[in-house]
């Protein structure tokens, strides 16, 4: 894929997702006004009072006395100037808001993301290789389980079995409150109380690579260069870890890039679970404080990283598919 046929592309990725970007505004901001509940009510009820005067005036201060039609052209013209709106209860930039939680989100997503590509792919190949083996019959079973357990649930579980049971590693928060140290006992610190949300997040789709690699790898291992490798006399893990693997990973690695969408939504949960101070923990709060602003802006900029997200996919996909460079 040469630079200018990679310039039109992403220019033209950028344009088709304008009005996805437009749609996803106008359905959600349309979606959280009908719901039922009040911002004014609860903002008021937090301070004590709750007057109508008193309502009435915190409306007009939000902006929710105009029209919905008026809130949104009114909203969609600030989010055009980069303007995500305030808070209404942190009364911060809904942006600042963001921008300090992301690395936290990205941390705990990279890490889930990356353990279960690795663990995945590796029990998919190693499976792949025995198809008819009882390590194969009990990857499968535990696939099935995977699918099956609710992010929420799981994270319960290993917090009581890791956590109370077992204490293993810590429950809840990021860092230990109130420990100092240097850099080195800091990020120790923190790797000890990512393992679980990490885990939780990760299982779920280990489960889905381990069978989407196996299944690709199967196909793989049957295809005619596998055998031409095979027939110079290469050794097998050659064969499988050098030749096959390539394209083998290709539809996990499209899966997993379309799935950051998913990641995102699972953390809000971990994130709850574990309280874990990230996007997906902010998130929450503002659901449950009724913070318009704040909930429209991560869905915005969650909407933005999922395109990005699926476009850098794109891009590897040709890397290395030289077909598809070559289209």
């Amino acid at each position: 894929m040469s630079s200018n046929s990679l310039a039109v592309y992403i220019l033209r990725r950028a344009l088709q997702a304008i009005p996805v970007v437009v749609g996803i505004v106008v359905l959600n901001f349309t979606l959280l006004h009908l719901a039922p509940g009040d911002p004014a009510l609860v903002y008021v009820g937090e301070s004590g009072g709750a007057t109508e005067e008193i309502l009435k005036a915190v409306r007009k201060e939000f902006g929710l006395d105009k029209s919905l039609t008026e809130q949104l052209w009114i909203y969609g013209k600030k989010v055009l100037s980069g303007d995500l709106g305030f808070s209404y209860f942190q009364g911060k930039p809904v942006l600042e808001l963001i921008l300090e939680k992301i690395p936290q989100t990205a941390l705990l997503i990279l890490t889930a993301m990356f353990l279960a590509i690795l663990v995945g792919v590796l029990t998919g190949v190693i499976v792949a290789q025995r198809p008819s083996s009882f390590g194969s019959a009990v990857v499968t079973i535990l696939s099935l389980f995977g699918f099956a357990m609710p992010v929420f649930w799981l994270g319960i579980m290993l917090i009581l079995a890791f956590s109370l049971y077992i204490p293993l590693f810590p429950g809840h928060g990021m860092l230990t409150v109130g420990v100092e140290g240097g850099i080195l006992q800091t990020l120790q610190d923190l790797l000890h109380h990512l393992v679980l949300p990490a885990s939780t997040l990760g299982i779920i789709y280990v489960a889905q690579y381990s069978r989407l690699s196996r299944a690709s790898m199967l196909e793989v291992i049957g295809s005619d260069y596998v055998r031409t490798a095979r027939a110079k006399g290469l050794s097998e893990q050659v064969v499988i870890y050098k030749h096959a693997l390539r394209n083998a990973i290709l539809p996990v690695l499209t899966v997993a890039g379309i799935q950051i969408g998913h990641l995102l939504a699972g953390a809000v949960l971990v994130e709850t679970v574990f309280s874990w101070p990230g996007m997906g923990r902010l998130m929450f709060d503002g659901i449950l404080r009724r913070d318009y602003p704040l909930i429209m802006g991560i869905l915005i900029f969650s909407s933005v990283m999922v395109i990005i997200a699926n476009l850098v996919t794109d891009i590897l996909y040709g890397v290395l598919d030289p077909r598809i460079r070559r289209k």
